[in-house]
Parts: structure tokens; C-alpha cells; sequence
């Protein structure tokens, strides 16, 4: 029993239950639908600039503003898409995961788990 009688669980879940429950596959088919995509191309367009790095030195090479050459615009690229994936997350959780987790959430509490 913990310490906050708030947190403690006053009903039975029965978790293999819930995780085969149409709406549980509903949640990991949204959440996998956005995860597994942005994750391939996130690895593709990595492994892209390592091998460009390491194979195409002429091309990584090439002027782009001052002392600035591609290798290193691509090089900062990669951050900026690491933000740009991170915040197009956020964003996709907010308007279709974390609904259905909600509903999901609620309807335990409403058969009496906390």
C-alpha cells in the first residue's frame, strides 16, 4: 500500500485484457502509424549524411556562403530536423494520441481505477 491514499488502485485491471482491446489497438495502430514512418526516414536521411560525409568529400565540400560548405549546412540540417520531427510529435500527440489515451483512461476510471 503507498504512502498517498490518492494513488492507490481500488480496482482490478486486468492489463493483457486492456492491451487487446479494440481501443488500445486503435491507440498503438495511431501512435505506430506516426512513430515507425518518421523514424525510418529520420535513420535514412542520418545514415545519408554520414555516408556523404564519408564517401563524397568533393561533393560535402562544395562552397555554399563564405566559409559555410554543404558538409555543414547539412551537418546543422540534421538538428533542425531532429526539433522539426520532435515538434511535428508533440503536435500529432496532442490531436490523436492523447485522445485516445484519455478515453481510455477515463473509462478505467470510471470502473473504478485510480
Amino acid at each position: 500500500m503507498s504512502a498517498n491514499p490518492e494513488h492507490d488502485v481500488t480496482g482490478d485491471v486486468d492489463f493483457v485484457k486492456e492491451s487487446q482491446s479494440e481501443e488500445f489497438q486503435e491507440l498503438r495502430k495511431t501512435h505506430r502509424s506516426f512513430v515507425f514512418p518518421m523514424a525510418i526516414f529520420f535513420l535514412v536521411w542520418y545514415f545519408a549524411y554520414v555516408l556523404l560525409a564519408d564517401y563524397f568529400h568533393d561533393f560535402m565540400s562544395i562552397k555554399v556562403w563564405g566559409n559555410v560548405n554543404l558538409g555543414i549546412l547539412l551537418g546543422l540540417l540534421q538538428f533542425v530536423s531532429t526539433f522539426a520531427i520532435t515538434a511535428a510529435y508533440v503536435s500529432y500527440a496532442n490531436k490523436k494520441i492523447d485522445p485516445q489515451a484519455t478515453r481510455i483512461r477515463e473509462r478505467l476510471e470510471d470502473q473504478g481505477v485510480k
